[in-house]
């Protein structure tokens, strides 16, 4: 059993722009509610909203719908509420409340349940389809997407070195917790096996530019490093000692160029609406 990572919301935002790049390109494929139809405002659930920046953008896109982002993390919520809680400038209400993506029910009818680069942390989230679908106002939408990098440098390493003799014991699989992330053809029989309409799969790979020292670390402590970070929170000295040596292999994996360190991020989408 994992133990749930302690997150850093100031350090996920460090990245916030390359990170929220795909959550925009997942916004532009989603297709018209079901409250449209009706001139009632949209009812909208983010399914592991992080420190809310994101969930924000919700409000952009639907700026009377009442929208609320769940997540496990006590860190991220309160940021989220410092971010933004309340009534939105087009009328409609944004609030943040404790959830778990991997017991989380829809406890009433949402037009579109989104999900954000979350769903990797839950094992078996696409058992969760059926339960979030029926949770689906009928024409409501099911979109998330979530990382596909798993098999890159900057993953790969972390579970190597995880599995080191010198870290077996301490971290065990700790490096190694996205198995569960399916390829976007598995996603898409799933879905459309479900009985969803119009189901829209589809990957993309970003060649980001990363500036600074160590630029691949620095992105990692925000995400994937969270739970190593947290299983050796209580000796300084092991955590300092495993940071030298992944720094070291991530070094050597993304060198710097002329301008920056390249560093290449597969996404997968997944856009479904459920059938009226």
């Amino acid at each position: 059993m994992h133990s749930a990572p302690i997150w850093d919301p100031q350090q996920y935002l460090r990245h916030s722009t390359h990170r929220t790049r795909p959550f925009l390109d997942l916004l532009t494929r989603i297709p018209d509610l079901p409250a449209a139809a009706t001139g009632r405002p949209a009812r909208i659930a983010d399914i592991g909203c992080g420190p809310g920046n994101v969930t924000a953008l919700l409000a952009d896109r639907w700026p009377d719908a009442r929208i609320t982002g769940f997540d496990l993390s006590p860190e991220m919520l309160e940021q989220a509420g410092k971010y933004y809680s309340g009534t939105t400038p087009g009328g409609g209400w944004l609030d943040f409340r404790p959830a778990d993506a991997a017991h989380w029910t829809p406890e009433e009818p949402y037009d579109l349940i989104v999900s954000n680069a979350a769903l990797q942390w839950v094992p078996n989230h696409p058992e969760s389809f059926p339960v979030w679908l029926d949770g689906l106002a009928p024409g409501g939408v099911l979109a998330f997407q979530v990382p596909g990098n798993f098999t890159s440098p900057s993953h790969a390493l972390l579970g190597e070195l995880c599995d080191t003799p010198q870290w077996r014991s301490r971290l065990g699989d700790h490096g190694r917790r996205f198995h569960h992330v399916l390829d976007p053809a598995d996603y898409l029989g799933r879905l459309t096996d479900l009985g969803c309409a119009g189901v829209d799969v589809w990957e993309t790979v970003y060649s980001q530019l990363l500036q600074g020292p160590d630029p691949v670390l620095d992105w990692v402590k925000g995400t994937a490093l969270r739970p190593v970070l947290t299983a050796l929170d209580d000796d300084h000295e092991a955590a300092a000692e495993f940071m030298g040596q992944y720094r070291d292999l991530l070094r050597e994996a993304y060198p710097p160029g002329p301008h920056g360190t390249v560093f290449p991020f597969r996404r997968i989408f997944a856009v479904a609406r459920k059938g009226e």
